[in-house]
Protein backbone atom coordinates (compact mmCIF):
# COMPACT_ATOMS: atom_id res chain seq x y z
CA UNK A 1 0.00 0.00 0.00
CA UNK A 2 1.55 3.04 -1.41
CA UNK A 3 0.88 6.33 0.81
CA UNK A 4 1.45 10.47 0.67
CA UNK A 5 4.23 10.86 3.31
CA UNK A 6 6.67 12.93 4.79
CA UNK A 7 9.71 12.04 6.34
CA UNK A 8 9.54 13.62 9.87
CA UNK A 9 13.31 11.72 11.30
CA UNK A 10 15.44 10.29 9.23
CA UNK A 11 17.35 6.61 9.87
CA UNK A 12 20.14 8.89 11.00
CA UNK A 13 18.31 10.89 13.06
CA UNK A 14 16.82 8.24 14.73
CA UNK A 15 20.08 6.03 15.18
CA UNK A 16 21.99 9.37 16.67
CA UNK A 17 18.69 9.70 18.92
CA UNK A 18 18.98 6.02 20.23
CA UNK A 19 22.78 6.15 21.11
CA UNK A 20 21.90 9.36 23.47
CA UNK A 21 18.70 7.36 25.30
CA UNK A 22 21.05 4.47 25.59
CA UNK A 23 23.83 6.53 27.24
CA UNK A 24 20.99 8.48 30.02
CA UNK A 25 19.35 4.48 30.08
CA UNK A 26 23.62 3.04 31.20
CA UNK A 27 24.45 5.79 33.34
CA UNK A 28 20.59 5.32 35.66
CA UNK A 29 20.57 1.35 35.32
CA UNK A 30 24.55 0.56 35.59
CA UNK A 31 25.12 -2.38 38.75
CA UNK A 32 21.34 -3.25 38.44
CA UNK A 33 19.55 -6.51 37.52
CA UNK A 34 17.21 -4.99 34.68
CA UNK A 35 14.52 -6.86 32.70
CA UNK A 36 13.78 -4.90 29.58
CA UNK A 37 9.62 -4.89 29.02
CA UNK A 38 9.03 -4.06 25.10
CA UNK A 39 5.40 -3.60 24.03
CA UNK A 40 4.78 -5.70 20.72
CA UNK A 41 4.25 -4.91 18.20
CA UNK A 42 5.13 -1.22 17.60
CA UNK A 43 8.33 -1.11 20.00
CA UNK A 44 10.30 -3.92 18.54
CA UNK A 45 12.80 -2.57 15.83
CA UNK A 46 13.23 0.41 18.22
CA UNK A 47 13.60 -2.07 21.25
CA UNK A 48 16.38 -4.21 19.05
CA UNK A 49 18.27 -1.42 18.27
CA UNK A 50 18.50 -0.05 22.26
CA UNK A 51 19.07 -3.29 23.44
CA UNK A 52 22.01 -3.90 21.12
CA UNK A 53 23.84 -0.54 21.87
CA UNK A 54 23.23 -1.27 25.41
CA UNK A 55 26.14 -3.59 25.45
CA UNK A 56 28.94 -1.65 24.52
CA UNK A 57 27.55 -0.17 28.36
CA UNK A 58 28.21 -3.51 29.89
CA UNK A 59 24.59 -3.53 30.44
CA UNK A 60 23.16 -6.87 30.02
CA UNK A 61 19.51 -7.10 30.37
CA UNK A 62 17.00 -9.92 30.13
CA UNK A 63 14.16 -9.14 27.83
CA UNK A 64 10.57 -10.01 27.76
CA UNK A 65 7.23 -8.18 26.09
CA UNK A 66 3.80 -7.68 26.51
CA UNK A 67 0.88 -7.69 23.77
CA UNK A 68 -1.38 -4.77 24.75
CA UNK A 69 -3.97 -3.92 22.49
CA UNK A 70 -6.36 -0.65 22.69
CA UNK A 71 -6.39 0.77 18.82
CA UNK A 72 -7.28 -2.31 16.93
CA UNK A 73 -7.58 -1.16 13.00
CA UNK A 74 -8.34 2.73 13.99
CA UNK A 75 -6.36 5.50 14.09
CA UNK A 76 -8.46 6.49 17.28
CA UNK A 77 -7.73 4.79 20.05
CA UNK A 78 -10.62 2.65 22.38
CA UNK A 79 -10.67 3.59 26.17
CA UNK A 80 -10.06 0.30 26.95
CA UNK A 81 -6.65 -1.92 27.55
CA UNK A 82 -6.64 -5.75 27.36
CA UNK A 83 -3.15 -7.90 27.49
CA UNK A 84 -2.76 -10.34 24.89
CA UNK A 85 0.39 -11.64 25.97
CA UNK A 86 1.62 -11.00 29.17
CA UNK A 87 5.30 -11.36 31.06
CA UNK A 88 6.86 -14.93 31.11
CA UNK A 89 10.21 -13.83 33.12
CA UNK A 90 9.52 -12.60 36.77
CA UNK A 91 10.64 -8.76 37.38
CA UNK A 92 10.09 -9.35 41.33
CA UNK A 93 13.33 -7.11 42.76
CA UNK A 94 14.44 -6.20 39.58
CA UNK A 95 15.02 -2.26 37.50
CA UNK A 96 12.06 -2.62 34.58
CA UNK A 97 12.45 -0.25 31.83
CA UNK A 98 9.55 -0.41 29.66
CA UNK A 99 10.15 -0.07 26.13
CA UNK A 100 6.64 1.34 23.58
CA UNK A 101 7.14 3.15 19.98
CA UNK A 102 4.85 6.58 20.94
CA UNK A 103 2.96 7.17 24.21
CA UNK A 104 0.21 9.20 22.68
CA UNK A 105 -2.85 8.95 25.00
CA UNK A 106 -1.53 7.36 28.26
CA UNK A 107 -3.62 4.50 28.73
CA UNK A 108 -1.68 1.97 27.76
CA UNK A 109 1.36 3.08 29.38
CA UNK A 110 -0.36 3.67 32.50
CA UNK A 111 -2.09 0.19 32.84
CA UNK A 112 1.46 -1.64 32.29
CA UNK A 113 2.70 0.54 34.98
CA UNK A 114 -0.04 -0.33 37.34
CA UNK A 115 0.13 -4.08 35.89
CA UNK A 116 4.00 -4.10 37.05
CA UNK A 117 3.31 -2.68 40.26
CA UNK A 118 1.62 -6.00 41.26
CA UNK A 119 5.29 -7.57 40.36
CA UNK A 120 7.51 -5.76 43.22
CA UNK A 121 9.85 -4.74 40.75
CA UNK A 122 12.94 -3.06 42.42
CA UNK A 123 12.12 0.35 40.18
CA UNK A 124 10.26 0.74 36.76
CA UNK A 125 11.27 3.49 33.94
CA UNK A 126 9.63 4.22 31.01
CA UNK A 127 11.06 4.89 27.11
CA UNK A 128 9.39 5.62 24.07
CA UNK A 129 10.65 6.69 20.85
CA UNK A 130 7.81 9.42 20.29
CA UNK A 131 5.87 11.29 22.91
CA UNK A 132 3.03 13.28 21.61
CA UNK A 133 1.46 15.09 24.32
CA UNK A 134 -1.04 16.79 22.75
CA UNK A 135 -3.28 13.56 22.93
CA UNK A 136 -2.50 12.77 26.55
CA UNK A 137 -5.66 11.89 28.24
CA UNK A 138 -3.89 10.60 31.19
CA UNK A 139 -0.83 12.62 33.16
CA UNK A 140 2.01 10.11 32.44
CA UNK A 141 5.33 11.49 31.33
CA UNK A 142 7.84 9.34 29.69
CA UNK A 143 11.67 8.85 31.68
CA UNK A 144 13.28 8.94 28.14
CA UNK A 145 11.94 10.26 25.65
CA UNK A 146 13.35 10.06 21.48
CA UNK A 147 11.89 12.50 19.93
CA UNK A 148 8.49 14.88 21.21
CA UNK A 149 5.83 14.87 18.02
CA UNK A 150 2.95 17.20 17.20
CA UNK A 151 -0.62 15.82 16.75
CA UNK A 152 0.02 13.59 13.35
CA UNK A 153 -0.31 10.21 12.59
CA UNK A 154 3.06 9.07 11.95
CA UNK A 155 4.53 5.76 10.20
CA UNK A 156 8.11 3.49 10.41
CA UNK A 157 10.83 2.75 12.48
CA UNK A 158 7.73 0.11 14.05
CA UNK A 159 4.78 2.25 13.88
CA UNK A 160 2.17 0.96 11.85
CA UNK A 161 -1.38 1.89 9.89
CA UNK A 162 -3.00 -0.94 9.88
CA UNK A 163 -0.17 -3.61 9.78
CA UNK A 164 1.50 -1.89 6.64
CA UNK A 165 4.57 0.23 7.14
CA UNK A 166 7.03 -0.95 10.17
CA UNK A 167 9.41 -1.47 8.21
CA UNK A 168 10.45 1.65 7.43
CA UNK A 169 13.90 2.91 8.46
CA UNK A 170 12.79 6.47 9.25
CA UNK A 171 9.56 8.17 10.74
CA UNK A 172 6.85 9.88 8.54
CA UNK A 173 3.87 11.50 8.36
CA UNK A 174 0.69 10.51 6.51
CA UNK A 175 -1.98 12.83 5.84
CA UNK A 176 -5.59 11.55 5.86
CA UNK A 177 -4.36 7.71 6.62
CA UNK A 178 -8.42 6.56 5.79
CA UNK A 179 -7.98 7.76 2.62
CA UNK A 180 -5.15 5.30 1.72
CA UNK A 181 -6.98 2.25 2.24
Amino acid sequence: MKIPEKILFSKEQIENRIRELVSSIAEDFRDREIVIVGILKGSFIFLADLVRLMYEYNIHPQVDFMILSSYGGSTYPSTMVKIERDLSISVEGKAVLVVDDILDTGRTMQYVKERLRWLEPEIVRTCVLLDKPARRIVDITPDYTGFQIEDEFVVGFGLDYNGFHREKPYIAVIQNPESAD
